[in-house]
């Protein structure tokens, strides 16, 4: 994981996704990724169906896939919510990341885009009765 995160950032932005997914019946995950030398989607993809994003009800989960070391991230919203959004809504949020990661923003540019993508996610999918999780918060690695 290298200087990018500390245990204490891993732990805050689970929790920012908790609350980004209160008030949505939308999901959120982050996988970061150390392994992967290609930067490709291919790889995010993969991880997107690895970790059953695609099943959420409303088709509405969204990945975070970061690889710090390539200097690459790829934002992937299953088809659900890419209907509502469209193509430059994923293009500004992709943007504002990477610029921050430029700047060694890591953490707060992951936070500020995992909330952003809360809001948007309640404007489409609000709660309506009950909101079970269907995906675990916790952020993955490889």
């Amino acid at each position: 994981m290298g200087n990018f995160l500390t245990n204490q950032q891993i732990a805050s932005l689970v929790e920012a996704i908790q609350s980004a997914e209160d008030h949505s019946t939308g999901e959120i995950r982050v996988h970061i990724d150390s392994n992967t030398e290609n930067r490709d989607a291919k790889t995010a993809f993969k991880v997107f169906k690895e970790l059953s994003m695609d099943k959420t009800t409303d088709r509405n989960a969204v990945l975070f896939h970061v690889n710090f070391e390539q200097k690459y991230l790829t934002i992937i919203g299953d088809v659900g919510i890419h209907e509502k959004v469209n193509q430059s809504y994923w293009d500004h949020l992709h943007d504002y990341i990477t610029s921050e990661f430029a700047k060694g923003n890591y953490y707060q540019a992951l936070k500020s885009a995992i909330l952003e993508t809360g809001l948007e996610l309640k404007k489409y999918f609000p709660v309506e009765g009950e909101n079970p999780n269907q995906l675990p918060n916790e952020i993955t690695f490889s």
